[in-house]
């Protein structure tokens, strides 16, 4: 995670440091580029990199070298790179707040990941994930969501993402001590939209649509009983 890093910090988490390179540095540290050896090394928001250390990863991704913090000697670094970004980097490169040529040297192969609310179909799945994960940190016995909360949250355009769902669903865990969560288990801002209608999907989904994913987590939460789902 690049974002909340200091320049310091930051390339002493990327670069290990030596012994004594700088205050509190009472031992030797290994480098997340190290620990990477033959493996893969992930920066997440990389947009919020600072200048003065884009220069210095794209050195590295250039000369394949670096340097721990407070060493002269030069290490071989052996790793791949996968960076992701919410900011829009072509743009912030427009602005001069991240390199050209840093830019380009990590655009190699893009992924456009499209977000919650351009694929609703994941929503359900994805309650149902975090239900079982919450079931399991909490040990409670949530078997899923009513019919009004699954049409609330599929209606919902989650500008959060994926992580606002989970949110959404850990505070619902707070309320429900076990059984189906209800709307009023729900964040106010997602309850208040209570008077939405089931089949109203801004998603454009049709009634069909919604009918089939419910009839889908019916069957789920009964194990495939078509009687108790029904």
């Amino acid at each position: 995670e690049c974002s909340g890093l200091t320049e310091t910090l930051f390339e002493s988490e990327l670069f290990g440091h030596e012994k004594g390179a700088f205050t509190g540095a009472h031992h030797r540290k290994i480098g997340l580029i190290e620990a990477a050896r033959g493996g893969t090394l992930f920066l997440d928001e990389v947009g919020d990199i600072p200048l003065s250390m884009q220069v210095k990863l794209l050195r590295l991704l250039e000369t394949g070298t670096y340097r721990r913090v407070g060493s002269i000697e030069t290490q071989e670094a052996d790793f791949r790179l996968v960076c992701a970004s919410h900011r829009d980097l072509k743009e912030m490169v427009k602005q001069g707040s991240f390199r050209q040529d840093l830019f380009y040297r990590i655009n190699v192969m893009r992924l456009e990941l499209p977000t919650l609310a351009e694929r609703r179909e994941d929503i359900p799945l994805l309650i149902e994930h975090f239900v079982d994960r919450f079931n399991r940190l909490q040990e409670k016995n949530v078997v899923g969501v009513s019919d009004e909360v699954l049409a609330l949250l599929m209606n919902h355009d989650f500008p959060g993402n994926a992580r606002e769902l989970e949110n959404i669903i850990e505070h619902a865990f707070v309320l429900c001590g076990g059984g189906l969560i209800e709307t009023r288990h729900l964040p106010p801002e997602i309850s208040h939209g209570s008077e939405v209608p089931a089949v109203e999907a801004r998603g454009g989904m049709t009634l069909r649509e919604m009918e089939a994913l419910q009839i889908t987590l019916a069957l789920h939460r009964h194990g495939g009983n078509r009687t108790a789902a029904a």
